[in-house]
């Protein structure tokens, strides 16, 4: 998954870029509204961790326009705010969730899994394919008597796939999935990430396929 964080809080931006990328998401930060606008103008998120007092603007101004423009991209508040009122406008403003600071980081994580979900219409945290099931939360693939441990952008990578079977991905779109504005990464990282699922997956009910010249695309076995 790929995340927008918007704080300007240098120390705990920090510290929430290196937690989400231990889960093997693909974190862009922004300390202004006008560097969150500069992202998104070049890149597509899964998700967007928004901060309410930001040093070019009110971050409600920027999800008001952002649900107006009809956006469905989810949105989290994490706000200093924890009066009743407060919430309930953000929510109002379309926000999809908040998290009042200081908090815990288990507990963002969670929120974090939680909204995807919801934004999925999935009611948990496990998907199935061909008698695969992919458990997000405890980052393993399972079949028959086989449980695996998943690696952090392996997980993010087969997530992308179970989301969609049979939908073919390119390397760009996998790489944008993977791989932050930040990170020095070229489409070779995808071929060694795909080879290294096609391992996990041998004996089981799905495979990866390669489409020449278009990309990848997981299919039955």
């Amino acid at each position: 998954m790929r995340f927008l964080l918007i704080e300007d809080n240098p120390k705990l931006a920090g510290a929430i870029v290196e937690r989400l990328q231990l889960d093997g998401h693909a974190v862009d930060h922004a300390d202004t509204l006008g560097g969150a606008a500069d992202c998104l103008a070049v890149a597509d998120y899964d998700l967007i961790l928004l901060d309410i007092m930001l040093p070019d603007g009110d971050g409600r101004d920027f999800l008001s326009r952002h649900r107006k423009a009809a956006k469905r991209t989810p949105v989290i508040v994490v706000t200093a705010r924890s009066e009743v009122s407060d919430r309930v406008g953000l929510l109002d403003l379309g926000a999809d969730d908040y998290i009042t600071k200081p908090f815990d980081f288990s507990e963002l994580e969670a929120r974090c899994r939680a909204v995807l979900r919801r934004q999925g219409g999935a009611a948990d945290n496990r998907k199935s394919y061909q008698g695969l099931v992919l458990d997000s939360t405890a980052g393993e693939l399972l079949f028959d008597d086989h449980r695996t441990a998943l690696r952090n952008r392996e997980l993010r990578l087969l997530e992308v796939f179970f989301n969609a079977p049979g939908q073919v991905f390119s390397k760009s779109h996998l790489m944008d999935r993977l791989f932050s504005l930040s990170n020095e990464a070229s489409e070779n990282a995808i071929e060694v990430y795909v080879g290294r699922l096609r391992k996990r997956l041998e004996g089981s009910g799905a495979r990866i396929e390669t489409v020449r010249g278009l990309g990848y695309r997981m299919v039955p076995a």
